[in-house]
């Protein structure tokens, strides 16, 4: 399992060119709005507010690098699918985050976050879709898990998998960034994307 030594914050770009230069290895976070992402980096890698969270969705417009233990970089991509923002402004975004995707050499595997209580929709599928054709290694993350009973997880972890097609062995890691649940789960499986 992954221990997490130190985290720092190390920038917000809005041009791929403007990217740490190097060879780190580099995990990045995909997901809804509001999904719960920057919450999620914080309970990893136990900081309070090094990931700056908002309740207003769509805060995130760029992509934020935050390094871990001096060897790996968490990349935090923009919310997608949020309504309040102009359609030019979510295809900047996009085209933004899918170059990212499909250019990045260091890119070693994409976290792609989902709320435990929504159905995954046609851009959850679709970002879905487009990480298995370019075969990029997915991590799939249940937040808000303590937001349902333990009764009912199963229920709502089977609606997510079955939404994106997952095999009945792959079920998406819960994760509640509230009482820190599933924390152990991520850190293993950061651990196994980067040893590839």
């Amino acid at each position: 399992m992954l221990k997490i030594n130190k985290a720092s914050y190390i920038g917000s770009y809005v041009e791929l060119k403007q990217l740490p230069p190097g060879e780190l290895s580099e995990i990045a976070l995909v997901g809804r709005s509001n999904v719960g992402k920057s919450s999620l980096i914080n309970k990893t890698v136990n900081r309070r507010n090094l990931a700056k969270s908002s309740s207003t969705p769509g805060k995130t417009q760029t992509i934020n690098y935050y390094l871990i233990n001096d060897d790996l970089y968490l990349v935090d991509l923009p919310g997608y699918g949020y309504a309040k923002v102009s359609k030019v402004q979510r295809l900047k975004w996009q085209k933004m985050i899918e170059k990212y995707l499909s250019q990045r050499k260091q890119l070693k595997g994409v976290i792609m976050l989902f709320d435990i209580r929504h159905e995954p929709n046609e851009n959850d599928m679709l970002m879905k879709e487009w990480l298995s054709q370019h075969e990029i290694p997915i991590l799939i993350i249940a937040t808000k898990a303590d937001k349902i009973s333990r009764g009912a997880r199963m229920k709502h972890l089977n609606v997510i998998r079955k939404a994106l097609n997952l095999p009945a062995d792959q079920i998406p890691i819960c994760f509640s960034a509230e009482t820190g649940e599933g924390v152990n789960d991520v850190l293993s499986a950061l651990d196994e994307i980067i040893a590839g």
